[in-house]
C-alpha cells in the first residue's frame, strides 16, 4: 500500500494543538522540547495556551505548526510502524515534510521557519498586502482575473494619492483544489479582483473570500524574504544543508518527486514568491497508484482539499487527519484492516 504523508501550511493552527499528543507520549513531548530550546521559545505554551494573538503571527505560527506536525507524525510512526512511500507539504509544510523525511534536522529546521517566518511578514509592509480565495473559477479565468485587476489597480494609482509603497499586482498564490485557487498582492490589487468578480461577467461564476492574513504569500511582493532566505541558505555550513530524503518528497515549486538533496534549499528560496501547486501536487501522487493519504498537524485542510482533487480526477482514495490520540486510534485500526 503506497502512503503519502501531508503537512499543513500556515492557517491550520489553533490553540491547543498538540496539547494530547505531549501529555500522552514521550515521543511528542521530546519534539516540543527540542524545538524550544532551539529558539530559546516556549512553544508549548503557544501552541497549547496561545493567546491566538500571538499564535498567528507569521513568526510563531510557522515554528509551531512546524513542531505540531513532526510530533503527530514521529508518534504515528512510532505507534503503528508506517513508513510513507512520499511525503509533501504546502507551503510552510514543506520544511515539515522534509524533516520527517530527515532530510533536515528538526532543531535547525525550527530555527530556519522562524526566520522565513521574520521575512515574510517584513517583506511587506502593513496593510500594503493581502489574499483572497476565488472559489468556482478555472485556472486559467483566475489568471484573466489577476491581470485585469493588477490594470485597474494600475490605473486607478495613476488617478489619486495613495500611501502604497508596493507595486499594484495580484498573482495566483495557492492553487489548492479544481475551483479553489488563492490569490495574493497589493491590498488595492485584491480589492479589484474581488469588485470584478461581482461586477464583470467574465467572473460572475466566481465567488471571493478575503482572507485575514498578515502578509501576501507566494506572489511577486515576497521578493525581499526570498532574498533573506537565499542569503540565509548560502552561509549555512556543510553539515547544516539537507540531506537525501529518506523518500521522495514533492516540493511545492514543481509538484514532482525528487530525492535530490543539493536542490532543496533552490525549490525553498523558489516556493516563498511562487505558486503552491498543491492540487498538481495531489494529483501526481495519484497518478503513481497511491491512494492513501495522511495529513500531520492541525486541522483538516488538507484532507478536505484532497478529497475534492480526488473526486475531480476520478479517482478513489482514502484521507486520514492524525493530530491526537483520537485520530491516532483511528489510523492503527485502518492500517491493520
Amino acid at each position: 500500500m503506497k502512503i503519502c504523508a501531508i503537512f499543513p501550511g500556515q492557517g491550520s493552527q489553533q490553540v491547543g494543538m498538540g496539547k494530547d499528543l505531549y501529555d500522552n507520549f514521550s515521543t511528542a513531548r521530546a519534539v516540543f522540547e527540542e524545538t524550544s530550546d532551539a529558539l530559546h521559545i516556549d512553544l508549548r505554551k503557544l501552541c497549547f495556551d496561545g493567546p491566538e494573538s500571538d499564535l498567528i503571527l507569521t513568526q510563531n505560527a510557522q515554528p509551531c505548526l512546524l513542531v505540531t506536525s513532526i510530533a503527530a507524525f514521529r508518534v504515528a510512526a512510532e505507534e503503528t510502524g508506517f513508513n510513507p512511500t512520499y511525503m509533501a507539504g504546502h507551503s510552510l509544510g514543506e520544511y515539515s515534510a522534509l524533516t520527517a523525511a530527515n532530510s533536515l534536522e528538526l532543531s535547525k529546521t525550527a530555527r530556519l521557519v522562524r526566520e522565513r517566518g521574520i521575512a515574510m511578514q517584513e517583506a511587506v509592509p502593513p496593510q500594503e498586502g493581502t489574499m483572497a480565495a476565488i472559489i468556482g473559477l478555472d485556472d486559467d479565468v483566475v489568471g484573466k482575473l489577476c491581470v485585469k485587476a493588477t490594470a485597474n489597480a494600475h490605473s486607478s494609482r495613476l488617478k489619486t494619492n495613495h500611501a502604497f509603497t508596493v507595486e499594484p499586482i495580484v498573482e495566483p498564490a495557492n492553487y489548492n483544489a479544481p475551483g479553489q485557487t488563492v490569490v495574493a498582492g497589493s491590498a488595492d490589487a485584491v480589492e479589484e479582483a474581488l469588485k470584478l468578480i461581482k461586477t464583470d461577467n467574465e467572473f460572475a461564476k466566481g465567488k471571493a473570500i478575503p482572507l485575514q492574513v498578515s502578509a501576501p504569500f507566494h506572489c511577486k511582493l515576497m521578493s525581499p524574504a526570498r532574498e533573506k532566505m537565499a542569503d540565509l541558505f548560502s552561509r549555512l555550513a556543510d553539515a547544516d544543508k539537507p540531506k537525501t530524503p529518506k523518500v521522495p518528497y514533492l516540493p511545492n515549486r514543481t509538484a514532482r518527486p525528487t530525492r535530490e538533496a543539493t536542490l532543496v534549499f533552490n525549490f525553498l528560496v523558489e516556493q516563498i514568491d511562487h505558486p503552491v501547486l498543491w492540487k498538481q501536487t495531489m494529483t501526481a501522487v495519484m497518478e503513481t497508484g497511491c491512494t492513501t493519504f495522511i495529513e500531520f498537524g492541525p486541522g483538516k485542510v488538507l484532507a478536505g482539499l484532497l478529497k475534492r482533487i480526488a473526486q475531480n480526477s476520478g479517482k478513489q482514495c482514502q484521507a486520514f487527519s492524525v493530530s491526537d490520540p483520537a485520530s491516532l486510534k483511528n489510523l492503527q485500526i485502518f492500517l491493520k484492516s
